[in-house]
């Protein structure tokens, strides 16, 4: 159980700056077990998301609820995945080959596609929040009486940050790992693939909280797994396989791609 914890740890270290035990590490052979609790790491950004949500609605209204939430996401994370999401734009929009795209990803600063694609992946996440905080409205007496009337949205936020991380441990799985391996974060976690207990185990995390949700909506994950395979495809085509930053972008295409099924599905289905 305190290997476990360590290694749940060692996640929480690897994906936030949320502050951790001071017997974590960045030891590569717990690093490599952490992927199993990615998602689970998910949940407590969608956690810390979620409550700013509710504190903000009640103090200052929806829109700035979304946009604390979403404030409240970047920070806890230190901006980790979007990081990655902006390399990538930067990345296959300015390179032509792989040496280029690899050689422009490594570069620390932020170009015109990567300014670009931050401004809209993340305009797109607010108008879709918007459109879901819609279906189940506020205007709520009290505090506790809100998280009831929005329960569908924080679950939703919660299935989102954790199956858009569990993208991430399945890219690592069936795809290659393709960088300069001395000078990239991920390699202790993308070293060695993780085993079928760990997508196990990280599926599990992923899944719980679709129990919780309207049956219809694990509709949503399909094309979050078409989207995740089109990507690794592209990079496959690319480089040859996937790069931390490319995990970044998946983690962040995915979490879009399943707020935009749920609004769908919640139009049309449920």
């Amino acid at each position: 159980m305190k290997k476990e914890l360590r290694i749940f740890f060692t996640a929480l270290m690897f994906l936030t700056r949320l502050p951790v035990p001071k017997f974590t590490d960045h030891s590569p052979e717990y690093l490599e077990k952490s992927t199993r609790y990615f998602p689970l790491t998910g949940w407590i950004v969608a956690i810390i998301s979620g409550f700013t949500f509710l504190v903000f609605n009640r103090l200052a209204g929806e829109n700035i609820a979304i946009l604390a939430a979403m404030i409240a996401g970047i920070f806890t994370t230190g901006a980790f995945h979007e990081d990655g999401f902006a390399d990538v734009c930067d990345a296959f929009g300015g390179g032509w080959t792989k040496e280029k795209i690899l050689a422009i990803m490594k570069d620390s600063r932020l170009g015109t596609y990567g300014v670009t694609g931050l401004a809209g992946i993340l305009a797109a996440k607010f108008l879709l929040l918007k459109e879901l905080a819609a279906f189940t409205p506020g205007g709520a007496p009290s505090f506790l009486f809100s998280i009831s009337r929005y329960r569908q949205l924080l679950l939703i936020l919660v299935a989102a940050h954790a199956l858009s991380r569990l993208m991430g441990v399945w890219t690592i799985y069936f795809s290659e790992y393709v960088t300069d391996p001395d000078g990239s974060k991920s390699k202790p976690v993308a070293s060695r693939k993780p085993s079928w207990a760990t997508l196990l185990v990280a599926s599990l995390f992923a899944g719980v909280p679709f129990i919780f949700l309207h049956a219809q909506f694990a509709l949503a994950i399909l094309p979050v797994i078409l989207v995740t395979y089109r990507l690794g495809r592209y990079f496959k085509k690319w480089i040859g396989g996937y790069t931390g930053d490319c995990l970044g972008a998946i983690q962040q295409v995915s979490e879009l791609t399943f707020y935009l099924a749920i609004v769908v599905i919640w139009r049309y289905i449920v």
